[in-house]
């Protein structure tokens, strides 16, 4: 879990009309369900979004042993005295702030029902532990985000918690957005970026290969940031894309064969 208050905007490239819906989400204290492949760029864009609003950020990376008591608070121990420590959802609920969390699915399912009550009209958290009912301020907003290519049945969210929230769907930028994103995060000149650009787009036409995932922007910036620090462009393709979508040798040759026909052996 981190929180920050942002000074700058971090840089986000639009893709459509991704901001208005935010704002006017938060404007009407309506909460946020984000979609999108991995690295697509969803945490940037709350980051971004949070930042232009002036609101602080809490963000909270969900996993399998996430309790609703992980989010909402527990009372510890500590020289002979119980207190009570608010979790992150707690202290966004009291400091107006935007809480983020991101693949909500990895939580243990006991945990959406806690934020229930707060993304509907009541816009509460009670805290049964203190007896307390926390009411959101208007600048509080509540944002999820999941990967819809893991979903399935043991991991998906119940219609009940889904329809408390608006939707925005994500996927990969268009090439000339993602082409500026390379070029404004990696500082890789055009050919580059254009070169990184165009093996994501080859890559993720392949469907005869048995991947999770395919080639994420943030994988291509990873790539780009290699290729700035001096490394070859095929080794730092091969160590930030290829590597990274797989462990199997056959998939990472053929893959490999993609990369060389693209930017050559010696680049």
């Amino acid at each position: 879990m981190k929180m920050q208050q942002m000074a700058t905007i971090p840089f986000y490239a639009k893709q459509g009309g991704e901001c208005e819906l935010f704002e006017h989400a938060w404007r009407k204290q309506l909460p946020l369900l984000i979609k999108g492949p991995t690295g697509c760029g969803k945490t940037r864009f709350v980051e971004h979004m949070a930042a232009r609003l002036g609101r602080p950020l809490i963000t909270v990376s969900c996993h399998d042993d996430l309790s609703a008591a992980d989010l909402v608070g527990r009372f510890l121990i500590g020289n002979g005295n119980t207190v009570w420590n608010d979790g992150p959802l707690a202290r966004a609920v009291r400091q107006g702030a935007i809480c983020y969390l991101d693949e909500i699915v990895e939580a243990r399912k006991d945990t959406t029902v806690v934020l229930h009550p707060l993304a509907d009209d009541r816009r509460i958290l009670p805290i049964e532990r203190t007896g307390e009912q926390l009411l959101a301020p208007p600048e509080f907003m509540l944002v999820i985000s999941y990967n819809p290519g893991y979903q399935n049945l043991l991991k998906g969210l119940k219609p009940s918690t889904r329809q408390r929230f608006i939707a925005l769907s994500m996927t990969y930028p268009v090439p000339e957005v993602e082409l500026a994103i390379v070029q404004t995060e990696t500082g890789v000149s055009l050919q580059c970026a254009m070169q990184l650009v165009q093996l994501a787009k080859s890559l993720r036409c392949l469907t005869e290969f048995d991947l999770e995932e395919t080639v994420s922007t943030r994988l291509l910036v990873s790539a780009g940031r290699l290729v700035a620090s001096g490394l070859p462009l095929r080794v730092a393709c091969q160590a930030a894309i290829i590597d990274a979508l797989t462990d199997d040798a056959s998939t990472a040759e053929a893959l490999g064969e993609v990369v060389r026909a693209l930017v050559g052996d010696a680049a």
